[in-house]
């Protein structure tokens, strides 16, 4: 299918809007100095003009979780009427950039949608924190909230993983440890366009790993700061499609787009894990690009992408 329109005039303004920080001069015409702290400026720039404000939802609030290193902190999304469960969203930024404030509109547009309870992660950032700190962060607050922490003693209903690219890495491999170490229970995954693979060999890095916003180069320099010294390594931990065994997780809602160098990566994991007998959903953004499900000011994507959310979540997480 063509490119998205919508997203056609995302890319343009990108190129208009000057460097990018995150690649390689040699490898991109947007390319720009690399440091970690002006991708997070690009990032919180981009966001002011391709995310519309977020809706209301009934609360928000803040708090922090006690974690490995410190406390975590939560930012918590409470629709009209909750439905019990807790929908926990690991955000994207290739484990380098994003915070709660960037996916605000994300995780209310979800609230809304899923009538779940939603709990924004603010876990620690490479390459201060490397991995494996980001997982360590999102399982003690799933532990923290499955042991009924957030809500006065009661524990959730059900608890739902969701994460976009980088979060959703965390979100998968969060189910696998999960299942490994002794809970918490899960009770779906939805992850959204996921790195899942550190070899970067699939063919849609060859078709899209330039010039449709993340780029190859992004994600070469992204894994080089979140792994450190484990840089050119391939763990299950980190690279979940590489798992010896997928079997006993938790339904999956797998979302990728068509123009994405981390499409092929989200679908053969989406089939590994089928071929495990879990039960699967893979829905392919025809025209889309990588970051549409957070940029609702562009087109009607990423809206329609928190729409399949809640009706998986619906699907298959009672009320």
């Amino acid at each position: 299918m063509p490119l998205d329109p919508h997203a056609r005039v995302f890319l343009d303004r990108l190129v208009d809007a000057g460097p990018d920080p995150t690649v390689d001069p040699a490898a991109s015409p947007i390319a720009g100095p690399q440091s970690p702290e002006t991708a997070r400026n690009a990032h919180v720039r981009t966001s002011a003009w391709a995310v519309a404000p977020g809706e209301q939802v009934a609360t928000v609030h803040s708090l922090t979780a006690p974690g490995p290193r410190g406390g975590v902190p939560l930012r918590v999304y409470v629709p009209e009427e909750p439905d019990g469960g807790v929908l926990l969203y690991f955000h994207g930024g290739g484990w380098v950039v994003g915070t709660l404030d960037t996916f605000d509109g994300v995780c209310r547009s979800l609230a809304n949608r899923c009538a779940t309870t939603v709990v924004g992660v603010d876990y620690a950032l490479a390459p201060e924190h490397p991995y494996p700190a980001a997982l360590d962060d999102c399982l003690a607050v799933a532990r923290w909230v499955a042991d009924g922490r957030l809500g006065g003693g009661s524990a959730p209903r059900h608890l739902v993983v969701v994460g976009d690219s980088a979060g959703g890495n965390l979100a998968a491999a969060l189910a696998i440890r999960a299942r490994d170490g002794g809970g918490p229970r899960i009770d779906a995954q939805v992850l959204v366009y996921p790195i899942t693979d550190a070899t970067m060999t699939s063919d849609s890095y060859s078709q899209f790993g330039q010039g449709y916003y993340l780029t190859e180069a992004d994600m070469r320099w992204y894994w080089q700061l979140y792994l450190g010294d484990r840089h050119g390594k391939v763990e299950a931990g980190f690279s979940p499609v590489h798992s010896q065994d997928l079997s006993g997780l938790p339904p999956a809602l797998v979302i990728t787009a068509e123009y994405d160098p981390l499409r092929d990566e989200g679908e053969a994991y989406a089939r590994r894990l089928a071929e495990a007998g879990t039960t699967v959903r893979l829905v392919r953004f025809d025209g889309a690009i990588h970051g549409f499900f957070r940029f609702t000011a562009v087109g009607d994507s990423a809206v329609k992408g928190h729409d399949a959310v809640a009706e998986f979540l619906r699907s298959q997480v009672s009320r």
